[in-house]
């Protein structure tokens, strides 16, 4: 069973992920055409606020970063979870939470909306102990899960190769879709985020 492409939307999943400050409805005086009201249009810059960027690349992961104005912008490691066939079928966003809580770090993944979500998401890294997780909500885009990681599934991602999230199709209730989450990079990328925080 396949499910429909996700492509990359790593700009959308951010902007779901992080606050993104409000575009701004002026238009550039220079820009329009006072005679017959005509706008010749305006230029934007790359550093546009709220617009998304990559960081740093550590392995398979990529820290994706919101443009804020006179603010440190907000990281989250990021990956493009790919089918037995390759096909990009989910993402997941993974940030480094405050010392002291019961989650170590926090997850946004995004599947699509054909998933059954009574299903759930299950979590397997190396073949170890599998872990199921409910869906919160779905949006225009796909399904999301927002999951907490505690400390020791932290340090498992560490040590560890691949980890797996199976999903069962809606329209295959009898099957699973396996997606492959490469641990290359991890410790990295999240020690980066953690020493930004």
């Amino acid at each position: 069973m396949q499910f429909s492409k996700l492509m990359p939307l790593s700009a959308g999943l951010a902007a779901l992920m992080l606050l993104a400050a409000p575009a701004s409805a002026q238009t550039d005086e220079a820009a329009e055409n006072p005679a017959l009201g005509l706008s010749t249009g305006e230029v934007l810059t790359p550093d546009a606020e709220g617009d998304s960027y990559v960081g740093a690349t550590h392995g398979d992961w990529e820290l994706v970063c919101v443009r804020v104005p006179d603010e440190a912008d907000p990281c989250q490691m990021y990956q493009l979870l790919r089918d037995a066939e390759g096909n990009a079928t989910a993402e997941i966003s993974i940030f480094p939470l405050p010392e002291g809580g019961e989650a170590a770090a926090g997850a946004t993944i995004l599947t699509p909306l054909e998933t059954l979500l009574t299903a759930q998401l299950v979590k397997q890294v190396d073949g170890g102990e599998a872990k199921r997780y409910p869906f919160t909500f779905c949006t225009a885009i796909g399904c999301i899960a927002r999951v907490g990681f505690t400390g020791a599934e932290v340090d498992a991602f560490r040590r560890g190769a691949n980890a797996t999230w199976s999903l069962v199709p809606v329209a295959a209730p009898d099957q699973r879709v396996d997606l492959n989450m490469s641990l290359m990079g991890f410790t990295a990328a999240f020690n980066e985020l953690s020493e930004a925080q």
